[in-house]
C-alpha cells in the first residue's frame, strides 16, 4: 500500500515525479499516459465496488 491508498495512483504520481527528466515537448504524451491510468484505475474502482442488487447499472 502507499501514501495514496493505491499501488496504481503511486505509479502514476512517480511518473509525473520524473517529468523534470523528460524534455518539455514529450511533457503532454506523459499526462496524456498518466491520465489515461489514472482513468483506468477509477473505472476500476467502480466497477469493484459495484455488486449485485445494489442498485447501480
Amino acid at each position: 500500500m502507499t501514501e495514496s491508498g493505491e499501488v496504481r495512483v503511486a505509479a502514476a504520481l512517480a511518473r509525473l515525479s520524473g517529468l523534470g527528466d523528460v524534455p518539455v515537448r514529450d511533457h503532454v504524451a506523459v499526462f496524456e499516459e498518466v491520465l489515461s491510468g489514472l482513468e483506468a484505475t477509477l473505472a476500476s474502482v467502480g466497477e469493484a465496488s459495484a455488486g449485485p442488487g445494489d442498485g447501480r447499472p
